[in-house]
């Protein structure tokens, strides 16, 4: 049996790099899939690579709805340019698992595809070039995502728990998962991943989240 990954490539800009599909297409350790395919017929992990436009996150919603529904074991990678808050909180809700900036380089996507899948990414699953180093890949998650934003505007711990109706130890531990995914603490290192990633900044406008709305989310985050 293959130990490949396989990916659902879903919405695909028309823009996308062609150097950038080419690595997604030709990497050993995933397989690029259609929907129409046979899923999960041979224990396979199957992650789902949707890339959602800012201007319309609704449709990435439906998407990954539909993509959700009868698939409970699906892992749904977002793939995107920039997003508010209250688009993530949308994407979250449908199903979203993690998330990704479409203009990280190919291997960083491979590699955050094949950690959503349970699969540690190494150098001999990865078909990486040994005289080409890159940057670790950093795939976050919804929640640790949302909390970066916060972070890289100023926020103290004490005060995005109170913004996201989450405790102090809860916003504590995802600040360490972002230093050990990043490997640093600094506001202004937190400042450009979150530029990076096209994490919108928060807006004083922004109202806190309520303890209610949070509870939907936790489950699964």
């Amino acid at each position: 049996m293959s130990s490949a990954v396989d990916v659902l490539i879903i919405d695909e800009p028309p823009g996308l790099d062609a150097t950038q599909r080419a690595i997604l297409e030709h990497e050993p350790a995933l397989r690029t899939v259609g929907e129409d395919d046979d899923l999960m017929i041979d224990g396979r992990p199957v992650v789902a690579l949707v890339f959602v436009h800012e201007a319309e996150p609704e449709a990435g919603c439906a998407r990954i709805a539909a993509l959700r529904d009868g698939r409970p074991w699906l892992r749904v990678l977002v793939a995107f340019r920039s997003l508010d808050a209250n688009a993530m909180f949308q994407l979250i809700a449908a199903g979203a698992d993690a998330f990704v900036g479409r203009s990280s380089p190919a291997r960083e996507i491979c590699a955050a595809l094949l950690a959503l899948s349970g699969m540690a990414p190494s150098a001999d699953r990865l078909g990486t070039e040994p005289c080409e180093k890159t940057a670790d890949p950093v795939a976050l998650t919804p929640r640790e995502a949302e909390v970066l934003r916060f972070l890289s505007a100023g926020f103290s711990n004490k005060e995005v728990a109170r913004r996201l109706s989450l405790s102090v130890r809860t916003v504590e531990t995802h600040r360490l998962n972002l230093r050990r995914k990043t490997q640093t603490g600094r506001l202004k290192d937190l400042v450009s991943l979150a530029r990076q990633l096209g994490l919108k900044p928060v807006l004083d406008t922004e109202p806190p989240r309520s303890p209610a709305r949070h509870a939907i989310h936790a489950a699964g985050l």
